[in-house]
């Protein structure tokens, strides 16, 4: 084990780790002013997008987050109703909804992720850009891998 764990090693190893780390993050404290609202992972997603990205039609969210256009209205239009998010039509495209976070809600947003953002920056800032690389592929993979493995349930993922 020189150079590293077997991959039956490797296995057991994310196996008994990837259970802790989601544990971990659900127990993620919602802000004060966010947390009657029943958010729910999907919806971290949902704000993670708009608070990276800045405002994004539906159909952008949708791919991004790999669920239907219409399950992202649905989302966008509870949390709109809510008030964490504005919807708008496109100047451009007046048929493009355009999804953006309130201003009263945007550093609540930003703490809520803040933990995650630190704790990622503070394991990749060692690694070299190929490291980093190689990394997030080996995510994605795996969790292409492990949808191809889990039997079909009906629907669009997450939709």
């Amino acid at each position: 084990m020189a150079g590293g764990p077997s991959v039956d090693e490797g296995v057991r190893t994310l196996l008994l780790l990837m259970p802790r780390l989601v544990g971990r993050a659900k127990r993620l404290p919602v802000p004060e002013s966010l947390r009657s609202f029943s958010l729910a992972p999907r919806h971290l997603s949902l704000l993670a997008y708009l608070l990276f990205d800045g405002p994004l039609a539906v159909n952008e969210l949708a791919a991004r987050l790999e669920v239907a256009p219409t399950t992202v209205s649905l989302m966008a239009g509870d949390l709109s109703r809510s008030g964490i998010l504005e919807r708008h039509e496109d100047e451009a495209d007046r048929r493009r909804t355009i999804v953006s976070i309130a201003g009263r809600y945007r550093a609540d947003v930003e703490a809520w992720l803040a933990h995650g953002a630190r704790a990622w920056q503070k394991v990749l800032a060692p690694l070299t850009p190929e490291q980093r690389r190689m990394f997030i592929d080996t995510l994605e993979a795996y969790e292409r891998e492990f949808e191809d493995a889990v039997p079909d349930r009906g629907g669009p993922r997450g939709g």
